[in-house]
């Protein structure tokens, strides 16, 4: 069952381009050597091995949430909240009126590290969650939205047909890179700390982001989409099995970059009866999860989904 798999985006006007193409590049590489280098220190000589392992006294190294969460002994059970940052902190709300716009705190870097650090500079949770949102990797995969203060996600052109599908592709890191060097600042900013947190990383489950895709705003009762999983279920499929490619990749980048851990949310999972969550649902999510267990067995997710009670055995 997916629950034992899972823990708890020739003249001068030539040469201009050939240089803008030449800096474009540069970036590129110095974003891959960065990530490439938290890489070795995160997953090799922490956790033990290449492939995410932790073995032997490398273990005891580990967070005490990391830990726990792979069934090794604590002193103490963790404590932390999946959503930290937030408007009840009046760090955060003072932070908001300097900069109002939610898609600018999500999306610089300094202002993530410095919400992300916000809960644990006042309380000390055993987990740092990175400060962002659900939708942040769609842009990275040709999926543009906006984000209004007071109705929220806006897509203009969500998908209906097969054919809308066309114009979405495989998750391209440097549009995120905000996300790799926020979390690899975090690691820096805590490893000296004497009761060293967890840094967790954070996206979104498939269905929860196609619930976005193809409503093209938040909603109340998700009609068009579940209408689609009646009319068009192909449609729906194809674009589940996109998302889910996309943000199993998201997550390597994630733990490649720092993230010790990686929260999954489905928010929008307990709109679906459980007959329809096993279809629509858990099958992208357990290949989330089998894509990064292979690659990272001993790095732990943890799987939210929202008014799930009747999703439980």
């Amino acid at each position: 069952m997916l629950r034992s798999r899972i823990g708890i985006r020739g003249n001068g006007r030539g040469k201009g381009k050939a240089l803008a193409l030449s800096l474009e590049q540069q970036k590129k590489d110095k974003t891959r050597h960065h990530v490439s280098k938290r890489l070795r220190a995160s997953t090799s000589e922490e956790m033990g091995t290449d492939k995410g392992g932790a073995e032997g006294g490398e273990r005891e190294n580990l967070p005490r949430l990391v830990k726990a969460a792979l069934g090794l002994p604590v002193d103490r059970p963790p404590a932390w909240m999946m959503r930290q940052a937030g408007r009840y902190q009046k760090a955060y709300r003072d932070l908001s009126q300097k900069y109002p716009g939610f898609r600018q705190r999500s999306e610089t870097t300094d202002l993530i590290v410095e919400i992300t650090l916000q809960p644990w500079h006042s309380f000390k949770p055993d987990g740092l969650i990175l400060f962002s949102d659900i939708l942040t990797p769609l842009n990275a995969m040709g999926i543009p939205f906006e984000i209004d203060e007071t109705k929220g996600p806006i897509i203009d052109d969500p998908v209906k047909t097969m054919d809308d599908l066309k114009g979405i592709h495989e998750i391209e890191f440097e549009q995120v890179d905000f996300v790799g060097q926020a979390l690899s600042i975090l690691r820096d900013e805590v490893k000296s700390s004497p009761d060293v947190p967890a840094v967790l990383g954070f996206v979104g489950a498939p269905w929860t982001l196609a619930t976005y895709v193809i409503e093209g705003k938040s909603t109340n009762v998700y009609k068009v989409i579940k209408c689609l999983c009646d009319s068009d279920p192909k449609v729906l499929h194809a674009l589940l099995q996109k998302l889910a490619e996309s943000i199993a990749l998201y997550c390597d980048y994630q733990i490649e970059a720092g993230a010790q851990c990686i929260q999954v949310f489905d928010s929008w999972g307990g709109q679906l009866p459980p007959t329809m969550w096993e279809e629509f649902s858990m099958p992208y999510i357990k290949y989330i999860v089998d894509h990064v267990k292979a690659k990272y067995p001993n790095v732990p997710l943890t799987l939210y989904a929202n008014g799930s009670g009747g999703l439980l055995e």
